[in-house]
């Protein structure tokens, strides 16, 4: 196994022990010190136990197929890969069984089956939408069989039905043309996925969380104390010495994970930081508040009470790539919270429980950061390298009470109208809060009636984002949904807000708000403007330049602090001419020819790469801003002479 210092994202496989019939994080079973089988993973490889809900989901499939689940009462894992929704491969006995899938056309699960687990069926004595093929020899796979090469078939075949396929000494599965009656007839009758000689069968050995917390012991125990000792040996440095440790809990398992971590690392005082978004699940909420009371942990909970609610008419529902809410509802508290701790230039430090397999914005974390969102305060990720089936393990072997929503079949717990969610656990919701989901559906409703979109934009999930990806795009053209609002794109515009005025943390700030402008729009030229980083978690992009920094929030507001009032002024300008530019471009070319740097592309949009130099030959010879150029200054100083 590779040194765990030297953890590669890349390594996407486990093991599992065919002896005791358990999943392995190393090569080497802790109970019976046999070598593990290899299972390689699709990327990026996060596997995690099935929860009790996901397992009835699974069940039920199989049931309803093939009338019988051999996976009842057995361990299964659940690997994240890339789909249109929730999207699983599913890991039982060390075999590759299937996919589930959340389907976004008909809104419910289905079960696509793999080979292995088509071979595990067949040889589990499955005897329902069986169908045996003569075989002539040569490749099977991918191809279609019409009716005369059918042999013998079970008689509840339906048109479309997945079907276990058995050709002499092959077995594998397809699809069905034809319902069984017809699968006889003359020409084409059943679609051969996948085929082949290979066999597969199920354990039947029994497994218990406590057999596979004992054969990962080992593993876990290294992984334990890298972790411990991350936290120790920060916690312990001279400039946090005088300061308390803040725990940043968000009351799921990471984040618990991350608590336990801390209360055994360090000796000094502990306070836990919950930010109540006022649109948390009660779940969540009523776990926090009894985990932290149970366990004498102080808590400091600070509530945005309605801020969601009384912003939700200006800027409307949130979305993955407009995600307003979060500085409405997160940014706000933390900095309150922060700011009293990191007064008198002193330093804060925050445990936090951010994993680099939850997404490709966090998948370069490193060890130590200072928050570049928040003077002043250090944040330390001690399970950075972790994959959720540690994160569960190590919660199962300590006993830790964790929060209810993922035994209800939620992998990741936020806020309950998080854009983020699955549709999978935005309908689960549902079914647990029809209450709150009523009030939520009825305003998205009336959003939709609005802007001239139908409720299907609504079912389907397409107001989560702004700007559609891809397999949106694909899925409303299936579906046939118009997703263009009516009145077009919201005209953009820039307007000051709030002057300049001096900074309680120094130096001068000026406020401004821009519309029409998507935040990712933003950072296609922030490196114009100078060093930069994004926050995906609370939808902000920060830009420094010398001492002075700009924010601009994917709720369109915009925030600069320099030095001097003049500063402040002349950076607040430079960024709505730069704004003005990305929105506005013409595609002239005119850039590209005077960019000595060769920093900018202009397909399929302007985008300014980091080796941009600053020299600001193409904001001189843009047309755009040129044009802008005649207006911006006179408003700006009449408003601030």
């Amino acid at each position: 196994m590779k040194d765990l210092k030297h953890f590669d994202i890349e390594q996407n496989f486990i093991f599992w022990c065919t002896n005791c019939n358990v999943p392995l994080l190393d090569d080497e079973c802790g109970v019976c010190h046999e070598k593990g089988a290899q299972i390689d993973l699709t990327q990026p490889g996060d596997v995690r136990f099935a929860s009790p809900h996901e397992h009835s989901i699974i069940d039920e499939l199989i049931l309803q197929s093939f009338g019988a689940s051999p996976l009842s009462g057995k361990l299964i894992l659940l690997n994240k890969i890339p789909g249109e929704d929730k999207t699983d491969e599913i890991i039982v006995d060390g075999i590759r069984f299937g996919v589930l899938r959340f389907d976004m056309q008909e809104l419910a699960f289905r079960l696509d089956l793999m080979l292995e687990g088509a071979q595990a069926l067949i040889d589990s004595g499955i005897l329902k939408k069986l169908v045996r093929i003569s075989s002539k020899g040569g490749h099977l796979s991918g191809k279609t069989i019409d009716g005369g090469e059918i042999l013998e078939s079970t008689d509840d075949i339906r048109k479309g039905d997945t079907i276990l396929i058995i050709a002499r000494n092959l077995g594998g599965f397809g699809v069905s043309y034809r319902d069984s009656s017809e699968l006889k007839n003359t020409g084409q009758s059943i679609k051969i996925r996948k085929i082949d000689s290979g066999k597969a069968s199920f354990n039947p050995k029994n497994q218990s969380l406590d057999k596979v917390i004992l054969a990962n012991a080992p593993h876990m125990k290294r992984l334990v104390k890298d972790a411990v000792n991350t936290i120790r040996g920060i916690a312990n440095q001279k400039e946090f010495m005088d300061s308390p440790v803040y725990v940043s809990f968000s009351g799921g398992k990471d984040s618990l994970t991350t608590l336990d971590l801390t209360r055994s690392a360090v000796k000094k005082p502990i306070k836990v930081f919950f930010a109540n978004t006022g649109i948390e699940f009660p779940e969540t909420v009523e776990f926090i508040r009894r985990f932290c009371k149970e366990n004498n942990i102080e808590l400091i909970e600070v509530e945005a009470g309605n801020a969601f609610w009384e912003n939700l008419p200006s800027f409307g529902p949130p979305a993955k790539d407009f995600r307003w809410c979060c500085k409405v509802c997160k940014l706000a508290p933390i900095n309150s919270v922060m700011e009293e701790c990191t007064q008198g230039g002193q330093k804060c430090l925050t445990i936090d429980g951010k994993r680099r397999y939850e997404s490709f914005a966090r998948s370069r974390i490193a060890p130590k950061e200072e928050n570049p969102f928040i003077p002043g305060q250090v944040s330390v990720f001690p399970i950075r390298n972790w994959r959720a089936i540690e994160v569960w393990l190590y919660i199962f072997y300590r006993r830790l009470r964790y929060n209810p929503l993922y035994d209800m079949g939620f992998e990741r717990v936020g806020c309950w109208l998080c854009p983020a969610e699955l549709s999978a656990e935005f309908y689960r919701f549902k079914e647990l809060h029809p209450e709150l989901f009523a009030r939520w559906n009825r305003y998205l409703l009336e959003w939709a009636k609005e802007h001239g979109l139908s409720q299907k934009f609504i079912e389907h999930g397409f107001w989560r984002w702004k700007s559609l990806p891809p397999k949106m795009v694909r899925l409303a053209e299936e579906l046939e949904i118009d997703t263009t609002p009516e009145g077009g794109d919201e005209e953009f515009s820039i307007v000051v807000t709030g002057g300049i005025s001096p900074c309680k943390t120094g130096g001068y700030t000026m406020e401004g708000k821009v519309a029409g402008l998507m935040i990712g729009e933003a950072r296609n030229i922030a490196n114009m403007l100078g060093d930069n980083v994004f926050s995906e978690d609370l939808g902000v992009l920060l830009i420094r330049k010398n001492a002075s920094s700009v924010k601009i929030f994917s709720s369109g507001h915009i925030s600069v602090n320099s030095p001097g009032m003049d500063e402040a002024l002349s950076l607040f300008e430079n960024t709505a001419k730069q704004l003005i530019k990305v929105k506005k471009c013409t595609k002239c070319g005119i850039c590209l020819k005077v960019c000595p740097a060769g920093a900018i592309t202009l397909e399929p949009h302007i985008l300014v790469g980091k080796e941009c130099t600053r020299c600001g030959k193409c904001t001189e010879g843009c047309v755009v801003v040129k044009y802008f150029d005649r207006l911006l200054p006179v408003i700006l100083h009449s408003l601030f002479p």
